[in-house]
């Protein structure tokens, strides 16, 4: 590798790296802004449009689609709703560390869910991992049943971005990432306004205080809409393997900036850190042992007959 493209190597991690710190940031946010979890997704998804609208008008990007594609898109934004509502309302009902250990079982549910979906095999290794993560999460109930309402509302959200995430992954064979952010964004925002009008949520209860205008703006902005073409934009150069090794570094993130900015009240007891630390342990092995067994099966291919 020359020294050109080792550099730009280099920056296209520290891109990747500053995203998923951004992502752990959103935790953070939720926490401080005083509207209920769907107001807020409400307000977040209405900036996100606009600033990924302002953007496609500045890269003057063609975002039209079909029938077809647009309905798909709109119809999934439904999913990214409820996954992002109920991960906020997670976070209100027990602490930032919860929800995002929570989060964690992603892997988990997308291990099952995809080969269902694809109607394929479900492989031995997922099995494995899904059995460790498992663990972890009923250490986590057993000990902090405090929280329970939050960590099923954490578990269910994580089930929601594997089905997004899945739905996503034939999306992007057809579609850019960008458009299709900005689709299921609009999806989730008349989705969402559509629930809040049949309900009178369009209320007192979502007027925002100055530090909440500033905390969603940067939420909408920053940690959606700029984090999410960053994020798209170093799959061009990184590896898938060590985008998603990275990536597992977000609650991880997320964990420790809850420590920084709200002390004592993220600090839980041992049996937590424990479930916590197996969760993550089988998050971070996956895509190790996943991409050993792979090099192991292509070895055996070349083997010769008799060897």
């Amino acid at each position: 590798m020359d020294q050109e493209s080792f550099r730009h190597r280099n920056r296209n991690l520290l891109v990747l790296h500053f995203t998923v710190f951004v992502w752990g940031f959103t935790g953070i946010l939720g926490a401080l802004i005083s509207v209920n979890a769907t107001h807020l997704v409400w307000y977040r998804v209405l900036i996100a449009v606009i600033s990924l609208w302002l953007w496609f008008k500045y890269k003057k990007t063609n975002y039209k689609l079909s029938w077809n594609s647009l309905i798909t898109l709109f119809s999934t934004g439904a999913i990214v709703a409820l996954h992002w509502i109920l991960f906020f309302y997670a976070i209100k009902q027990s602490t930032v560390s919860v929800t995002l250990v929570c989060l964690s079982s992603l892997s988990l549910f997308t291990a099952f869910l995809e080969p269902l979906i694809n109607r394929s095999k479900v492989s031995k290794l997922d099995i494995g991992i899904g059995l460790l993560i498992i663990t972890g999460i009923y250490i986590i109930f057993e000990f902090e049943s405090k929280y329970t309402i939050g960590i099923i509302s954490g578990l269910v959200s994580a089930i929601c971005a594997s089905l997004f995430s899945i739905i996503n992954s034939k999306q992007i064979k057809k579609h850019e990432a960008p458009v299709i952010s900005f689709y299921e964004l609009m999806g989730a925002l008349v989705w969402i306004s559509i629930f809040l009008a049949a309900v009178g949520g369009f209320n007192k209860a979502m007027k925002l205080n100055e530090s909440d205008v500033f905390y969603l703006i940067v939420l909408g902005t920053i940690c959606t809409s700029l984090a999410y073409v960053a994020g798209v934009s170093v799959m061009k150069e990184l590896s898938a393997f060590r985008v998603a090794l990275i990536t597992n570094l977000e609650p991880i993130y997320g964990i420790l900036l809850a420590f920084l900015f709200f002390g004592k009240d993220e600090q839980m007891s041992f049996h937590f850190y424990l479930g916590a630390a197996i969760i993550l342990i089988a998050v971070f092995a996956h895509p190790l042992l996943h991409k050993h067994f792979e090099k192991q099966k292509n070895k055996a291919k070349y083997i010769p007959d008799g060897q």
